[in-house]
């Protein structure tokens, strides 16, 4: 009998496992996949994510596995250019972008460290009931016969398609279609750092670099438009860096050399589900998902896993109800996402709305805002901060845009 089985033990589900196991649990973790492998992935690692790791004691293994330092982003929306970094969180002054096949199974290795057991290459087939209760799983490793094991708790961090989430139940109580879809690749002969581009027409390309002097270039294009780059992605790919910045375009082209295969992903809906029941919790896109535009995933995972630890451990030692401390992690959870939720969704349909125009224009021209700026990017200047109407007032001033001012009041035009 477990105290806590976690499915899926990739971003969210190894920390968490990890983190239980350290307060001295008994925690199984199961994937389908073995490790390393990969997974489609943003790659980036906010400064608010970093800080995790490095609390967890993680941080200067995956810096050991030499992925590089990036400590200048390039920001540009239709003209408006917002170039620079964020003040160090927690000591921290860089991101990183690692290969999935480096951190997963760092991971994974801290969840085992910790003393969680882990089976890889398990499948699980179907939830174990008592009544309405959740009390264990079913599935096999491999081609082994099938395996039961019970547990007070079933964690789903199984992604998107959580087999937890159908089986339990688990409602969407908020949904917002998806907007793009995403091609991407790693590319040699490339030293481009850190770029995310968007440009006229719905049409943005992403860069940043990775593991073994390679780096990801990436393109979001509006979803209706899959079928159409699908049909030629080596041309579509090559012509958006030729539209938006010619002379990268023209780099690309003479020195880029694809190493690797395109990664299409056409990415499930933005969605909120009900991330708690009767002896189950969901963690990670199997509970929140939001587009990958703001690369907020992984550092999201991480944030999420460490509240819901906590909450359970709480419940496990007696110090609650279950039902009150998983009732507090979504309700934290929820009030803590919102900002990026929201801001995500509308920044992925690539077109800023007039009050985002407004103020990432404005930004642009303010050297102390733009600080705020990528302080928000790193997690580290809350949202409610940056957008507060006395600051934007404020900032317009700062820069004579007065035309500007309406918008303070009317935030969705």
């Amino acid at each position: 009998m477990y105290d806590v089985i976690v499915v899926g033990a990739r971003c969210a589900g190894s920390p968490l496992a990890m983190l239980l196991a350290r307060h001295g649990h008994r925690v199984l973790v199961v994937d389908r996949a073995s490790f390393p492998s990969d997974t489609v992935s943003t790659h980036y690692l906010h400064q608010a994510g970093l800080s995790r790791l490095r609390d967890w004691g993680l941080l200067d293994r995956l810096i050991a596995t030499g992925v590089p330092a990036i400590r200048e982003l390039n920001f540009t929306y239709t003209g408006i250019d917002i170039r620079g970094f964020a003040d160090p969180i927690d000591g921290i002054d860089a991101v990183y972008c690692p290969r999935r096949t480096v951190l997963d199974e760092l991971l994974v290795g801290a969840a085992r460290e910790a003393g969680a057991e882990v089976i890889e290459g398990f499948t699980v087939s179907e939830l174990v009931f008592d009544g309405d209760r959740v009390i264990g799983i079913r599935g096999s490793e491999g081609d082994a016969p099938e395996q039961e094991f019970r547990g007070q708790v079933v964690v789903g961090a199984d992604g998107a398609g959580s087999i937890v989430a159908q089986q339990a139940g688990a409602q969407t109580y908020r949904h917002v279609p998806a907007a793009g879809f995403i091609y991407y690749s790693y590319y040699s002969g490339l030293d481009w750092g850190m770029h995310h581009r968007t440009g006229f027409g719905e049409q943005q390309f992403g860069t940043w670099p990775t593991n073994d002097g390679l780096n990801l270039l990436a393109i979001i294009r509006p979803r209706e438009r899959f079928g159409e780059f699908r049909a030629d992605p080596e041309r579509h790919f090559q012509d958006i860096f030729d539209q938006i910045d010619p002379e990268m375009g023209e780099q690309l082209r003479d020195a880029g050399v694809r190493e690797e295969p395109f990664r299409p992903m056409r990415y499930p809906d933005n969605y909120y589900r009900r991330s708690w029941g009767p002896g189950w919790a969901l963690v990670g896109d199997a509970a929140y998902h939001k587009d990958p535009f703001t690369g907020w995933g992984i550092t999201d995972a991480f944030k999420y896993s460490e509240l819901l630890a906590q909450q359970l451990h709480s419940a496990l030692s007696g110090e609650r109800s279950l039902a009150d401390a998983l009732g507090e992690y979504e309700k934290v959870r929820d009030a803590e996402s919102a900002g990026t939720f929201n801001l995500t969704v509308s920044l992925s349909t690539l077109k800023l709305t007039p009050y985002y125009d407004a103020v990432f224009r404005a930004t642009s021209q303010s050297p102390s805002y733009t600080r705020k700026f990528f302080g928000l990017i790193a997690g580290g200047y809350h949202g409610e901060e940056f957008f507060a109407p006395h600051n934007l007032e404020q900032l317009y001033d700062e820069v004579g845009t007065p035309a500007a001012q309406r918008l303070l009041t009317n935030p969705g035009e």
